[in-house]
């Protein structure tokens, strides 16, 4: 690019389609009220529907007019829902993690088509066989995937979910994306490498392992031999000053650290549950770029998933990050 662009990044975990019906996206949005009028305030409670869900979804994507973003828990029914929701602005990639199709839960990346024409798209299942489709790691609660993106511009996204039972796939998960990370970096020196994702993990605590592989404050445990044959990394970085006898690879860096303070939002929490109950928020959602720089990060915020008649959008909120691709 010849020029310093301004992107915005996104993710948002969706909450999988746990309530499935027969409901069309027509008939969703014939059942809008007036919007000229008050809406009972905050009458419904709990988790509501896809159907229900959906439209609020596209509103929010539309108001926060994100140009790349990944979503975690949708289901195939979700991903074409938004995408005729949205227009056409938007195209994606991605595949079901059952079967490598359309089965299962996508971690699908998003891109706005004016801004991006995407050129290549790869998925990894984050398991000791990482090109098996719905391969489970031992102990983990359901197969989890990452799915990467490179468009022609000088950009890559790798999005992800990670696992809510195992700390140990999580971590695991955490180097591969890391690796696949520093591939692409090796593939395309300087080009500004990007990670979206429900890590299912805090940055902070006892279970903040994935979050400190992926910036560098805790070695990564070995990934498999298979995935480091197909995406193999350069052979000479420089001596690791902080882990001594290591070699200095890249790293991530959370965006919201990297923000100016001002311009970073109010809002922590990233998931909330769909019970109004602050005791169940959390920080697990994020987006990382590679620490060593070919961007500037301008602001992050947490968008609401609360509409004024009470529905949530989603049990999490969108993220999404302002940033210049220089």
């Amino acid at each position: 690019m010849s020029a310093p662009t301004l992107l915005r990044l996104g993710t948002w975990n969706l909450r999988y389609d746990v309530q499935p019906d027969s409901i069309t996206v027509a008939e969703s949005l014939a059942a809008l009220p007036d919007p000229c009028i008050a809406p009972p305030q905050r009458v419904l409670r709990g988790e509501r529907p896809w159907s229900a869900r959906r439209v609020r979804v596209a509103q929010r994507l539309q108001a926060s007019r994100v140009d790349l973003l990944g979503f975690q828990e949708a289901l195939i029914r979700q991903v074409r829902d938004l995408e005729k929701l949205l227009g056409g602005e938007y195209a994606w990639v991605g595949v079901g993690r059952s079967d490598g199709i359309e089965d299962g839960e996508f971690s699908p990346i998003f891109y706005r088509r004016t801004t991006f024409t995407l050129l290549t798209t790869d998925t990894f299942w984050l398991s000791h066989t990482p090109f098996t489709p719905g391969s489970l790691f031992p102990g983990a609660g359901c197969p989890r995937l990452a799915t990467a993106g490179t468009p022609p511009r000088d950009i890559a996204l790798i999005n992800t979910h990670l696992d809510h039972a195992s700390d140990a796939q999580r971590q695991l998960g955490a180097a591969m994306v890391l690796h696949r990370a520093r591939y692409e970096v090796g593939m395309r020196p300087g080009v500004p490498v990007f990670v979206t994702g429900d890590l299912n993990s805090s940055a902070s605590g006892s279970d903040r392992g994935a979050y400190a592989i992926l910036t560098g404050g805790q070695r990564a445990p070995p990934v498999p031999d298979e995935f480091t044959r197909h995406f193999p990394l350069p052979s000479s970085p420089s001596p690791n000053p902080s882990f001594p006898g290591e070699k200095e690879e890249l790293v991530m860096r959370d965006l919201r650290d990297a923000a100016p303070r001002a311009f970073v939002g109010g809002k922590w929490a990233t998931f909330t549950g769909f019970e109004h109950n602050n005791a169940d928020e959390a920080c697990i959602d994020f987006v990382f770029g590679r620490k060593d720089g070919g961007w500037e990060a301008k602001g992050v915020f947490v968008e609401t998933a609360l509409s004024d008649d009470g529905m949530l959008a989603s049990d999490h909120r969108l993220v999404v990050a302002d940033i210049v691709i220089s």
